[in-house]
């Protein structure tokens, strides 16, 4: 009767530790993807610029430029996209914020389906991420927080005294304090993208999408747009860059994917100084 008694114990004993291991297995399991929190995922994408820019996109009319393109971005991820010139990176990023139409393979972008997204639904995925572009699209006749403002009464802002406040804690974080009432052509370039920069977090996106947001700035200034970029990731904001520039990637290291012959390549940390 004892033997029984303490096998009994053994056996519900084991049971309990087997119950605790898997419960902690599925809070682990839990946290994992919580914390991973998936943004971006792409599987099997193929991507097709038109022949003519400035023509409707149409299967016909379009050149494939990329294929099996598969990319997972997570939250508070730096990725680089880096190849030369027509190699494929801008008209990713374009696909991403659905400027391209989805052709070939499965996209989820920030709860979106490309493949079954209308075009009145892509305003709504814009809200989600910022967009940093290598020439600006600043309005050339207002000032720094009046290009502020346009884009939230755009985006549907309507209490001025919050659109104040907003533009205001913007500048501060883009180490533009001070320069509101600023016109555009009286900041340097640097701060011009620092402007950009800050038009983009206007709506607190999950993901910036940055093409080629140094091209036009001297190295100091390049550098310090490399150190904002950082804070913005440690906030939890995922930024996916196109760049050329490889010596920046070498100082603020990151995920950085090779574009060459239609194909989008994983580069190893180690390997990048020698492209």
């Amino acid at each position: 009767m004892f033997l029984r008694s303490k096998k009994l114990k053994i056996c519900a004993s084991g049971a309990l530790n087997f119950r605790q291991k898997t419960l902690s297995l599925f809070v682990f399991r839990t946290r994992f993807t919580m914390s991973r929190n998936t943004l971006i995922e792409l599987t099997d994408v193929a991507v097709y610029q038109p022949d003519d820019e400035f023509s409707k996109f149409s299967y016909d009319n379009s050149t494939q430029v990329l294929s099996d393109v598969n990319l997972s971005v997570g939250s508070g991820e730096m990725v680089y996209f880096i190849g030369k010139v027509g190699s494929g990176k801008s008209s990713l990023l374009k696909l991403l914020y659905a400027e391209l139409p989805l052709v070939e393979g499965k996209a989820r972008v920030l709860g979106f389906d490309l493949a079954a997204l209308r075009r009145k639904d892509i305003p709504a995925l814009r809200r989600k991420m910022g967009i940093v572009f290598q020439d600006y699209q600043l309005l050339r006749d207002r000032s720094v927080f009046e290009n502020l403002r346009f884009v939230m009464r755009a985006t549907g802002w309507k209490d001025e005294l919050k659109i104040k406040s907003r533009a205001e804690e913007l500048l501060v974080l883009v180490g533009l304090e001070g320069r509101g009432a600023k016109m555009p052509y009286e900041l340097s370039g640097g701060e011009q993208q620092r402007l950009v920069i800050a038009r983009a977090l206007i709506n607190e996106p999950e993901v910036i999408i940055a093409d080629e947001p140094t091209g036009n700035l001297d190295p100091k200034s390049a550098d310090d747009i490399m150190k904002l970029f950082q804070s913005i990731v440690e906030r939890g904001c995922s930024v996916i860059m196109a760049t050329h520039n490889v010596q920046l990637i070498g100082r603020y290291p990151a995920r950085t994917y090779m574009f060459r012959k239609g194909r989008m390549v994983l580069v190893e940390s180690d390997k990048l100084a020698n492209l």
